[in-house]
């Protein structure tokens, strides 16, 4: 040891402990490069040589078998570093800079606080004062070759990837249903049920075109997906689950599916706290993409059409609002209409209009961007039956193949679900055989082993049973969808297609698909009337105009004629009399409901019609009490000369409300004390109609 480096060690550096750091980056170096331990080691007698004890030497080597690129998750470094900041350190050794840290970061963060705490650091080739400028410049250096050095070591290690990944050779791992051959070829799973289950999620999207449909099938038909396990006791076996949505994309999203050889596809980032994320990058930044690489499950080009149909259903949640998977409403437009007046997307707005869902295009973009009014609202009804009947127009001369295919979709759907039914009672029989097989040829006596064989077999027979279950179960109910007498309707419909299209059975989720795969968009523009200019998928156009539909205050509306026969009826009638006679003569109510007194009051009310009453009171007739008042009697005398014919009345209301014709001036029965009874007194005229 030099003068120079024994003057670096302080009476103040020997009161504190030296902490010795060994760590090697793997597991198998610390199995394997044993020297490189021993050397790590060694350095304790360099600090007892620079006049530390060996009781105040500390050794940390809990980090071994870590990397050394961040210090996250190395605890030893952490324990180290916290030593150093609190002053209790005096030197630190290690046999190399790149024992401590790899990243430069890390390391300079390390050399900062020894400079603050005034702490010396040892390595194999010297000891170092990071007080001092040059060694500390000549540390850093060191930290920056070590940092240089992991990069050398990973770009050879990466590069060699990455060149047999652009030539299709690398084996990395395959998505369930893909395996490697002995030849390290990559084939079809032999297995027919999970080959059998992965073709079925890619023909009911065909089918449906909405990963969240495919989903809602196989938990409708009862069916489990294929999982290969990739971590644990069980790695690499095959478990059967139910299907997920993500698991769904993820299987759409895949280009092995398609025989395909991708890689590169996600990118790796570390946050500041140490965890990782991935970011899925666009195709042409992938590192190799190779088609037609090994056997798929589907072609490429029918990838690159569920791409599309992915693309297009994840859009109808962004900026553009593009039409996005057929749903259940019955709007036939749902995400094909656009507004004339700003080029935006309309949504869809549906109310109940006597009973039925009726649906309104609206276009809201401006209303929820600035707070204004909305661009435009058009009734959906008027539209919807518009391109229905342009459809229908268009598609007829192809009714008979399209029957046919639908035909053929329902047994095929049929037939696929059935395959994986029988799949999986196949699966649960053999593990059944084979638990017997095991228990059979286990040691009766062995009473241990034979008991758990036997807890095995019996749970294997248990699940044999629930799928057997299941599969009758599930086949009964495909039956009785499917019978004859629903292939026969289909066949019918064969040659008419409007009744297929108007069949209340069809779904309307299909009618709008079958829209989708003629039209691409239709631009609304509501005026006096209703413009539509439909563009169809193969470029062509059409124009359409609809008169707007009446408002719902005008659909209630009472019918001129029976308002005209109403007028009529109230010259006689009372409100309760008018309604029967309404009802006999087979009027009904602007809601289509036959006529009551409170509707006919209602009606009279809303067109300004005079009532029964009031058409009295025009004729000059009066009240009870104005007829006694003009007369000069009591409002009884009134009422008794009414009964005995003296004078004439008539029914005013539904009360039973009367009205009085006045009397002609001098008659002289109209005397309040005759002297004879009025039973006896002849009157002047006849009674009209309604008198008493």
């Amino acid at each position: 040891m030099s003068e120079q480096t024994a003057a670096k060690v302080t009476g103040a550096h020997l009161t504190r402990t030296a902490y010795l750091y060994v760590r090697q980056s793997t597991l198998r170096q610390v199995l394997t490069n044993t020297e490189s331990a021993h050397r790590q080691y060694a350095l304790r007698q360099k600090a007892i040589a620079f006049g530390w004890a060996a009781d105040r030497i500390v050794t940390i080597d809990c980090d071994q078998g870590q990397s050394g690129a961040s210090a996250a998750d190395r605890e030893g470094f952490q324990r180290l570093v916290t030593e150093v900041g609190m002053g209790r350190a005096g030197i630190v050794l290690g046999l190399e800079v790149s024992r401590l840290a790899r990243n430069n970061a890390d390391w300079h963060r390390l050399l900062e606080i020894c400079a603050m705490s005034a702490t010396l650091i040892c390595d194999e080739d010297g000891l170092y004062d990071p007080t001092d400028f040059n060694d500390r410049l000549l540390l850093g250096l060191k930290g920056t070759m070590s940092e240089a050095e992991l990069h050398f070591i990973r770009a050879r290690l990466v590069g060699g990837q990455l060149s047999k990944a652009r030539r299709g050779e690398l084996r990395v791992p395959l998505p369930v249903g893909l395996i490697y051959d002995p030849a390290d070829n990559v084939v079809l799973d032999p297995d027919t049920g999970v080959q059998q289950a992965i073709r079925h999620v890619f023909t009911l999207f065909a089918r449906t075109g909405s990963a969240r449909a495919v989903v809602q099938q196989f938990n409708a038909d009862e069916l489990v997906f294929p999982v290969r396990v990739r971590t644990g006791a069980h790695k690499g076996e095959l478990a059967w689950m139910p299907l997920t949505h993500w698991r769904v994309l993820r299987t759409l999203h895949n280009p092995r599916y398609a025989g395909a050889f991708a890689y590169g596809r996600r990118r790796e980032r570390v946050a500041a706290d140490g965890t990782k994320t991935f970011d899925t990058l666009p195709r042409e930044q992938w590192i190799a993409l190779i088609p037609d690489a090994h056997p798929g499950y589907i072609d490429w080009e029918q990838f690159e059409t569920n791409q599309r149909l992915l693309s297009a259903n994840a859009a109808a949640r962004g900026e553009d609002r593009a039409a996005g998977p057929a749903r259940e409403g019955t709007a036939l437009l749902q995400g094909l209409a656009v507004c004339a007046k700003c080029g935006n997307r309309m949504t869809v707005r549906y109310h109940t209009r006597r009973g039925v869902e009726v649906p309104d295009y609206e276009c809201l973009r401006a209303c929820i961007r600035d707070g204004g009014r909305r661009c435009q609202g058009v009734p959906g009804a008027a539209v919807d039956a518009a391109i229905g009947k342009l459809l229908l127009d268009t598609v007829t001369p192809l009714a008979l193949e399209v029957a046919l295919t639908v035909q053929t979709e329902l047994e095929t759907r049929a037939a696929d679900a059935d395959a994986l039914r029988r799949g999986q009672v196949e699966r649960a029989r053999h593990r059944a055989d084979l638990a017997r097989r095991r228990y059979l040829a286990v040691d009766p006596d062995n009473r241990l082993v034979a008991d758990s064989l036997e807890a095995d077999w019996n749970d294997a027979l248990r699940t044999l049973g629930t799928a057997r279950e299941d599969y009758e179960r599930a086949s009964a109910a495909a039956a009785t969808a499917l019978t004859d007498e629903v292939k026969a309707k289909i066949r019918s419909l064969a040659t008419d297609f409007p009744a297929l299209w108007a069949n209340p059975d069809t779904p309307q989720r299909d009618h709008k698909r079958m829209v989708r795969l003629l039209v691409a968009d239709v631009t609304l523009h509501k005026t006096d009337r209703i413009h539509l200019h439909v563009r169809f998928r193969g470029g062509q156009t059409h124009s359409l105009t609809v008169a707007i539909p009446p408002k719902a205050w005008q659909l209630r509306q009472t019918d001129p004629d029976t308002l005209a026969a109403l007028d009529l009826l109230l010259d006689t009638c009372t409100d309760a009399e008018a309604a029967d006679a309404l009802n006999a003569a087979g009027h009904r109510s602007g809601e289509g409901k036959p006529f009551t007194a409170r509707i006919v009051l209602h009606v009279r009310r809303s067109n300004n019609l005079p009532s029964h009453a009031d058409r009295l009171r025009a004729t000059g007739l009066l009240t009870n009490t104005e007829l006694a008042t003009r007369i000069g009697v009591h409002p009884s005398t009134i009422k008794s000369w009414t009964h005995a014919g003296i004078l004439n009345s008539h029914k005013a209301n539904d009360k039973n409300v009367r009205l009085y014709e006045p009397p002609t001036p001098g008659d002289p029965r109209l005397t309040a004390r005759q002297g004879s009874p009025l039973r006896k007194r002849v009157p002047t005229q006849p009674a009209p109609g309604g008198a008493l």
